[in-house]
């Protein structure tokens, strides 16, 4: 179905569901007034034969005028004219395999000095080099203003403005593509924010049962949700289709509300799988639900964030006790978590006050799984917005490091963790709604302490990679992932963990790691050393570690299989 335009042989097709309206008209240029016809259910349809690059709006019934809410282009931003663009469709057939992803966060605002897809597109050799195969895209739909995360957008089809626009999207994705990597996007279908947000005034689009923190959640259950559900499947189309986007992160689905006997979510997946992408899901359920397979009572979904990863090891290693943390904070949790996926599965939850989770099934895989330690959320939630580096200095973070990118997950790092950056990464916006400017300054420095002002730009000028490298941390990185991939069956959950209070050590596919954090620890020599870090001592048959190190050895015992007991 389509929402908004398409254009072809010079012609522009527009077509709209607006049950609210009576009459729908294109203001073409703010002077030719073109009519479309209504339909049955409330559709509106027209073609004309427009020029490219033409700058419209749309008049309702009762004669106001308002930028497309389906637009493909908003060059004068959330509430100026919409525009027509001409996108190519670029769709391509490419195998992804999941257990080969490894994932590089980017912001791309704050990635470089230009702050746009082509300053992007200058670092992708640099990418290329880290030997991560997948980019992550945090949004980059239309949202208010020049700077901003990009959770409060409000068109579903415009590319950011500040970014380039949607030719841009379309030269960083065949650039990247061009290298080998991957490109995803992340996508919000919890909410639309509140700014620019005038898609409400052509249907009911937006749910009155249900309310995010956020925004206006989507109609996904209610009258007239056939035509939302539709809207949310065709937007997912419209990337892989006309950008030829690889796959999708799905914001917060906790806060997606769809009592349908089919939800929403499964219906994404069916969709994206069909067009041979990806889809992974943040949720904060604990529910293996949302990775099962469909035929296993699931919604198919390729994988989730596990930020119960993320909190257990954050927690043992900066002592952090505050918030959710207050669940976390010993090596037994990263054990659980190593070969369980969630510590929190049908157990007791003193930050929630409630039993909470369930048991990930012994048939789901270790790459139904996303694991890091940092990435948006865990930094800009911060007040400071503090990277791990500045919180535990690098020989902690290398270790930390060691544990996930050579756990059975999908590896993701955020945007110059691989080389120790020292910048923050901040909350920042620009909006320009004095009520909405009030409302997130009080909420920020209630909810996460920060007290910097987010609409100031020095906040966003602040949270910019500053590119000055720790080549000693940047070579650790690039080590790691060279070793993760000497790894034979990468997702296998199954394998021996050891922790105690100061260390925790495990075995995959014949590669040992060995990581402490506290007191002397003397460990015995089983094979070929491939990578040591901080105060470790090797000699002819152990090592010595000494306070915080890590060693990661290529085993070769006569008999020993690996994933069998004897670390």
């Amino acid at each position: 179905m389509l929402f908004g335009y398409e254009t072809s042989n010079n012609k522009v097709r527009f077509s709209y569901w607006a049950p609210y309206q009576e009459k729908l008209s294109i203001i073409l240029n703010d002077s030719e007034t073109l009519d479309l016809e209504k339909k049955d259910s409330g559709m509106f349809e027209g073609e004309f034969s427009i020029k490219e690059y033409s700058r419209y709006k749309l008049r309702l019934g009762n004669g106001e005028v308002i930028p497309d809410p389906f637009s493909r282009f908003q060059p004068e931003g959330v509430h100026g004219s919409s525009q027509i663009i001409n996108i190519n469709e670029s769709y391509s057939k490419r195998e992804i395999k999941k257990e080969d992803m490894i994932i590089y966060e980017i912001h791309v605002g704050t990635f470089t000095s230009q702050g746009n897809f082509d300053g992007i597109i200058e670092k992708l050799d640099y990418i290329k080099e880290l030997d991560v195969n997948t980019i992550e895209l945090m949004p980059i739909n239309q949202f208010p203003g020049d700077r901003g995360w990009g959770y409060d957008e409000t068109y579903l089809f415009a590319v950011q403005n500040s970014y380039g626009g949607p030719l841009s999207l379309k030269r960083l994705v065949k650039e990247a593509h061009r290298r080998n990597l991957w490109v995803i996007l992340d996508v919000i279908y919890n909410h639309m924010g509140p700014e620019g947000n005038y898609l409400g005034k052509l249907g009911p689009y937006f749910s009155n049962m249900y309310k995010s923190p956020w925004g206006l959640s989507f109609n996904l259950d209610g009258n007239g949700s056939d035509f939302v559900r539709d809207l949310i499947l065709s937007n997912v189309d419209y990337w892989i289709r006309y950008f030829d986007i690889d796959g999708f992160r799905l914001d917060a689905i906790h806060a997606i509300f769809d009592t349908s006997p089919i939800h929403i979510l499964q219906r994404i997946a069916e969709r994206v799988h069909k067009m041979e992408r990806v889809v992974i899901a943040e949720s904060d359920l604990n529910d293996p639900k949302i990775i099962r397979e469909v035929d296993k009572c699931g919604y198919g979904i390729d994988a989730q964030w596990c930020d119960d990863f993320h909190h257990s090891l954050h927690a043992y290693v900066t002592g952090e006790r505050t918030g959710y943390y207050e669940d976390y904070g010993n090596l037994e949790q990263v054990k659980k978590t190593l070969t369980n996926g969630y510590v929190y599965d049908g157990i007791y939850s003193k930050f929630r006050n409630k039993t909470f989770g369930e048991k990930v099934d012994d048939s789901v895989d270790g790459c139904r799984f996303i694991v890091y330690i940092q990435n948006h959320d865990q930094v800009g939630n911060r007040g400071r917005g503090e990277r791990i580096s500045t919180l535990v200095g690098k020989t902690k973070q290398i270790t930390m490091a060691a544990i996930y990118v050579l756990s059975p997950f999908i590896p993701m790092i955020f945007m110059g963790e691989e080389y120790g950056e020292s910048n923050p990464f901040l909350y920042f916006s620009s909006f320009s709604d004095d009520q909405l400017i009030q409302g997130v300054r009080e909420g920020r420095k209630r909810d996460n302490g920060q007290d910097i002002d987010p609409q100031a730009r020095e906040t966003f000028e602040l949270s910019k990679l500053s590119w000055n490298i720790d080549h000693e941390v940047l070579n650790s990185y690039k080590k790691l992932i060279q070793i993760r991939k000497m790894i034979n069956e990468k997702c296998k959950r199954k394998f021996y963990v050891e922790a105690s209070s100061n260390y925790i050590k495990f075995e995959r596919g014949g590669i040992r790691i060995i990581a402490n954090f506290a007191s002397t620890l003397t460990e015995r020599k089983f094979g070929t050393l491939l990578f040591k870090y901080g105060k470790v001592e090797e000699k002819e048959k152990e090592y010595q570690l000494e306070e915080t190190g890590v060693v990661i050895e290529m085993v070769a015992r006569p008999g020993f299989e690996p994933g069998t007991s004897g670390l």
